[in-house]
């Protein structure tokens, strides 16, 4: 038995930690499609299989009410972060306030980080840059990809010095090579709340509420906690 799981890139990790307990439980196994919000929020839209969908608990309460999901079977995940990181072993840049987060992206010689146009956080991002006045400067040192995962495990493979990336804290926690610098300054914070759903057309209904209930549980609080989701 297959359950299908439709996810922004920042519960990735969650998933991992807990579909070896969901298997034994239930005999199903997670096949998971993870991406930038805009990405799944199409691909729900469009109607593609899944019985699961990890996304942000607004778009979750809208996709609830336009019939995408089964009502009254969400459960709240925990509010992620948006960090800065570099690889592991590097020097750890100063990000503590507005002045010397800007100095430190100024000295980067490559910066990495979503998709600015369907990632949360690669949106935000380029809207710091331009609240500081250094968008146009930085972009030939700017490097965008698809989504967070996949610009963390750049960053990671990357072998110049002075690069830094800057995503969800979770995405940025599970991915091996990388380190947490720190969050964004305060005036720059960007927090999200996730959220998981049933969907209306599940092909496993039972198991996709049995998945919602134990990532939303307080079964996996720790493991929540330690993925970077925070309550």
């Amino acid at each position: 038995m297959e359950l299908r799981i439709l996810s922004a890139g920042a519960a990735k990790g969650l998933v991992y930690e807990v579909q070896q307990a969901y298997t034994a439980e239930t005999g199903a196994v997670i096949s998971g499609s993870y991406g930038t919000v805009g990405a799944m929020m199409d691909e729900v839209l469009r109607g593609a299989a899944c019985d699961v969908v990890i996304l942000p608990e607004a778009l979750i309460a809208e996709l609830t009410r336009s019939g995408q999901l089964v009502p009254d079977a969400s459960r709240p995940l925990g509010r992620v972060r948006t960090g800065i990181a570099v690889r592991s072993g590097m020097p750890h840049p100063d990000i503590s306030n507005r002045a010397a987060f800007k100095v430190n992206l100024l000295a980067a010689s490559g910066i990495y980080f979503p998709d600015p146009h369907r990632a949360t956080a690669g949106m935000h991002f380029i809207n710091v840059l331009e609240q500081l006045d250094i968008y146009d400067e930085l972009i030939p040192r700017l490097r965008p990809y698809p989504n967070g995962a996949i610009a963390m495990q750049q960053l990671a493979q990357s072998r110049e010095s002075r690069q830094i990336g800057c995503t969800q804290i979770t995405e940025i926690k599970y991915t091996a090579g990388v380190t947490l610098v720190g969050l964004l300054p305060v005036e720059f914070e960007l927090s999200t709340v996730y959220a998981a759903g049933v969907c209306s057309k599940a092909a496993q209904p039972a198991g996709a509420r049995r998945l919602v209930e134990l990532l939303g549980g307080d079964a996996t609080l720790a493991q929540r906690s330690a993925a970077g989701f925070e309550f």
